[in-house]
């Protein structure tokens, strides 16, 4: 099932499109990307004003502009392959590594940010999480295949939180260029977080 919706990716190379989910999370489907509102440029100004510690940054900053993920597969007629095929089969595991081995952004390297995204658990205890991965889209590693590695922050929290599976948080600490292996996804980067807050967003639909 995870082969064919990454052959599905691989034919679109585009984000996932919307869909209807089951998650606790209502708010959100399948493929929703969080967008910046009145509240949150607020918040992002009153944090600058405060700390001055934290740039705002978006998911696009994270990859380099030279990087093209699919370079390799520009001649390639994808739309006549089934999930079957031997050359989908191929193209599908060249894409995974490309994405698996996506780069970083060296500018944004040990830099102080602050990112919106929704939350994949990794080490949940008593109900808490001390390490998640963070997605730019709802269902990322969980509904749909990984992003690429440079889609794909590892959060690591000095104190256990309560946070749910794809929740929508706001994530600032600092960002390191640290790629890192998980069951659920193959991250680039790490944050030590020191703040995580809910995003909320108002008159979404």
């Amino acid at each position: 099932m995870a082969q064919n919706k990454e052959i599905d990716s691989l034919k679109k190379t585009s984000t996932p499109k919307p869909g209807a989910n089951n998650d606790s999370n209502k708010a959100y489907q399948v493929g929703d990307r969080l967008k910046p509102n009145n509240q949150a440029k607020l918040a992002t100004q009153e944090t600058t004003s405060k700390i001055n510690s934290f740039k705002t940054i978006s998911w696009e900053e994270l990859i380099p502009t030279d990087w093209d993920p699919s370079a390799d597969f520009k001649n390639m007629d994808l739309g006549n392959f089934n999930d079957a095929d031997p050359r989908a089969i191929s193209a599908l595991q060249k894409l995974r590594k490309a994405w698996d081995n996506a780069p970083t952004n060296p500018l944004l390297n040990q830099q102080q940010i602050r990112i919106p995204g929704f939350v994949v658990p990794l080490d949940i205890e008593n109900g808490k999480v001390g390490a998640f991965l963070l997605v730019p889209y709802f269902g990322g590693c969980l509904h749909t295949p990984p992003p690429p590695a440079n889609q794909i922050i590892e959060v690591q929290l000095a104190q256990a939180q309560t946070i749910k599976t794809m929740d929508a948080v706001w994530v600032s600490g600092q960002l390191e260029s640290v790629r890192s292996q998980t069951e659920l996804g193959t991250a680039g980067y790490r944050l030590n977080a020191v703040k995580v807050t809910p995003y909320k967003e108002t008159n979404r639909r």
